[in-house]
């Protein structure tokens, strides 16, 4: 949801060494883009030897030595603008949130009513920090990009998981690093994909997060027809950009790979449970939501206190519609009992 302010950022200051700093793991999502001239990465870990108060300080020494003259803070944590300080930047831009005001020499204004914060789109609040800065892009498009390695890789996961040419391919993602509330039942994913498999042959691909493991054992538990289990082939980050880009649909709870698949014009049924769906809007016309109204949501909470009614109720056969929409072909009967 970045790449729109990250384009139009370079394209404000076409001469000048940008560098992103960003967490290890997620580099990859960077690798390819040609709106950096560096990539600075740093480790995230809870205990000292990974990220601790060394560490930190040693950032921002790193940091410091490379005499930036400004930093745009994307991220609205309060760490974020400390480090900028520590490094002895001068410019520091941002949303003056977190309590971190005072560390800004550049304060934007998040919208808020009441106190509380507007749910308004990330991908908008972003580019904003352009447009501050004098960016005159508006294109809200997002797009990533694939190395020739990348394409190498995924060639050879798809290679050990003997991914089976019939189309369509259709990629399931049913975990979410936010939390629990987020993940839509297994079983129900289950009961789409075979749906999907005897409507049209699908080949049916599933991508997950090693932490999701439990979720993913959980849905091929429910199936009844052939899948490809990624994770076991040895999938990783990079390589999962380029497997996206070869699908023609993706099925997915509300979290990153969603955002994959539109910057891949890859079509994308998201499914919203706890989150509004106004944080996260991409502003793609080839993705449904799904979501259903219930009186305690959207809560934002990342494990739900009650009955997890927001997923629960939201049936198999209304996803399914959609993903019919996004595949142009002819609607199959609804789903008995569902």
């Amino acid at each position: 949801m970045a790449t729109p302010a990250l384009r139009a950022i370079r394209h404000r200051f076409p001469d000048a060494q940008i560098s992103y700093l960003i967490k290890r793991y997620v580099k990859p999502m960077y690798t390819g883009m040609p709106w950096a001239d560096r990539l600075i990465t740093y480790r995230t870990g809870k205990t000292k030897k990974k990220a601790g108060r060394t560490q930190f300080l040693g950032l921002a020494a790193k940091l410091r030595l490379r005499r930036f003259d400004m930093a745009i803070l994307l991220p609205g944590s309060f760490k974020a603008a400390l480090i900028c300080k520590m490094a002895r930047i001068k410019r520091i831009v941002g949303y003056d949130r977190d309590g971190r005001g005072f560390l800004l020499s550049d304060k934007l204004l998040p919208a808020k009513e009441n106190g509380k914060f507007i749910p308004s789109p990330i991908i908008k609040y972003y580019l904003g920090l352009a447009s501050y800065l004098g960016a005159t892009d508006r294109d809200l498009t997002m797009a990533l990009f694939v190395t020739d390695a990348e394409r190498r890789e995924a060639d050879a996961v798809l290679a050990r998981a003997n991914v089976p040419e019939k189309r369509p391919w259709i990629l399931l993602n049913p975990g979410a690093n936010y939390g629990a509330s987020k993940c839509w039942p297994p079983a129900y994913y289950a009961e789409v994909a075979e749906r999907l498999v005897e409507a049209y042959g699908a080949t049916i691909l599933v991508s997950s997060a090693p932490k999701e493991r439990r979720i993913v054992d959980e849905l091929f538990s429910h199936l009844k027809v052939p899948a490809v289990d990624l994770a076991k082939a040895g999938m990783s980050l990079g390589a999962l950009k380029e497997v996206v880009r070869r699908c023609d649909l993706m099925i997915t709870n509300d979290t990153g790979p969603r955002h994959i698949a539109a910057a891949f014009d890859v079509p994308v049924v998201s499914i919203f449970g706890p989150t509004h769906p106004e944080w996260t809007d991409i502003y793609y016309a080839k993705e449904r939501i799904c979501q259903i109204k219930v009186h305690c949501g959207p809560c934002q909470l990342k494990t739900c206190p009650l009955d997890h009614r927001c997923m629960t109720r939201l049936t198999p056969s209304l996803v399914l519609q959609k993903a019919e929409e996004l595949l142009r072909v002819p609607v199959v009967p609804p789903l008995v009992n569902s």
